[in-house]
C-alpha cells in the first residue's frame, strides 16, 4: 500500500513538473498542428469540455487516457464537426478493454479537410489562369493515436497517449509525433474525481524550412456526482489549463441524465478566443441484449464566425 502511495505521487509531481519544464519556452500564438486543440466529442463539448476528469468512454483517448479505465465493455465512436468556411473534421475512437492484461487499449484517428480553396498567389492573383479556368487546391490534417491506461490501486489510474501526426498543404507536408499522460483519482465519494494530463508533448514539427512547436497544455479537473439517483443523475464538472500559447483557460459543466438514457448538458468556457456558452444532449438506444447505440449532439458558439455543431455516435459492444 505503502508502495502504491509512492507511485502516485510520483505520477503527480511528474505531471506538475512537465508543464513549468515545457512551457518555459512557449510563445503565444506561435504553435502549429492546430487542429489538435479542437473538441472531439459532442458529450464534451455539450458541457464546455470540462472532461478531464468526468470522460468515461472512448474520447478519453484525447480528453484523458486515464479515462479509459472507466469505459464499460467494448466500445466505439465517432464524430462529425461542421466548422466555419466548409471545413469538415472527423474523430474516430475505439476503446477495448484487455482482460487478459489488465487495462484498456485505445484508437484514435483525426481527419481535417479543407475542401478546395481558391488559389490566390502570384500566378494566380485572382485565382483563374489565364484561359480563365479557376485554379484550387487544398490542405488537410492527419494524426493516428494508440492509448493505454490501468488502475495502480483501487482509486488511482494512470494513462498514456502515442500520437503520429501529418499536415498536408497541398504537395508540402509535416509530420511528426506527440504524446499525452494523464491521471485520474476517484475518492469514491459521489464519484468525486479529481484528474491532470499533459497533451501534445513532443518534439517541434518542421514544415518546408520553419520548425514550430506543438500545442502543448497542461490540464487540471474535477468532477463529482451532485445527485445521483435510481431515475436522475446530475454530475458538475470544472476544469482549468494551461495551454503553452495562450493565457489560462477556465471551463465548466453539468451534464443530467433521466433514467441512464436520456441526457441534457450546458457548460460554459472562459478565456478563449471563442468565448461562450455549449450546450447539448443525447441519447442512449438499446439495439440488442448486448449492444447499445448513443446519439449525441452539441451546440458551441464561435464568436463572430456564429456556432459550431458537433455529432458524435456511439456503440458500446
Amino acid at each position: 500500500m505503502k508502495f502504491n502511495k509512492y507511485k502516485i505521487a510520483l505520477c503527480a509531481a511528474v505531471l506538475l513538473l512537465l508543464p513549468s519544464l515545457a512551457f518555459s519556452q512557449a510563445k503565444v500564438g506561435t504553435t502549429g498542428v492546430n487542429f489538435l486543440e479542437l473538441g472531439v466529442s459532442a458529450r464534451a463539448m455539450g458541457m464546455a469540455e470540462a472532461f478531464t476528469a468526468g470522460v468515461t468512454d472512448a474520447s478519453a483517448v484525447y480528453y484523458n487516457p486515464a479515462g479509459l479505465t472507466y469505459v464499460y465493455g467494448r466500445q466505439a465512436m465517432f464524430t462529425h464537426i461542421d466548422l466555419p468556411a466548409g471545413i469538415n473534421y472527423e474523430f474516430f475512437a475505439l476503446a477495448y478493454p484487455m482482460e487478459s492484461v489488465g487495462g484498456v487499449i485505445g484508437l484514435g484517428l483525426y481527419a481535417l479537410n479543407t475542401g478546395d480553396i481558391l488559389r490566390t498567389d502570384y500566378s494566380y492573383p485572382m485565382g483563374r489562369d489565364q484561359a480563365g479556368n479557376e485554379q484550387f487546391f487544398s490542405a488537410g490534417d492527419l494524426a493516428v493515436a494508440v492509448s493505454y491506461s490501468r488502475f495502480l490501486t483501487d482509486k488511482f489510474s494512470l494513462g498514456l497517449t502515442v500520437r503520429y501526426i501529418q499536415e498536408n498543404l497541398e504537395l508540402e507536408k509535416a509530420s511528426g509525433w506527440s504524446a499525452d499522460v494523464g491521471t485520474c483519482y476517484n475518492s469514491g465519494y459521489r464519484n468525486f474525481k479529481i484528474a491532470m494530463m499533459i497533451s501534445n508533448f513532443g518534439p517541434d514539427m518542421k514544415f518546408i524550412k520553419d520548425e514550430f512547436p506543438l500545442p502543448m497544455n497542461f490540464k487540471f479537473g474535477a468532477s463529482i456526482d451532485v445527485l445521483n439517483s435510481d431515475n436522475h443523475m446530475l454530475m458538475f464538472a470544472a476544469e482549468g489549463a494551461h495551454p503553452s500559447d495562450n493565457e489560462e483557460k477556465y471551463n465548466l459543466g453539468l451534464e443530467y441524465w433521466f433514467l441512464d438514457k436520456f441526457s441534457l448538458r450546458a457548460g460554459e468556457r472562459f478565456n478563449y478566443d471563442s468565448d461562450g456558452f455549449t450546450a447539448g444532449g443525447g441519447m442512449i438506444l438499446p439495439i440488442s441484449e448486448d449492444m447499445d447505440l448513443s446519439v449525441d449532439y452539441a451546440y458551441q458558439e464561435f464568436g463572430f464566425l456564429n456556432e459550431v455543431h458537433r455529432f458524435t455516435l456511439g456503440l458500446v459492444f
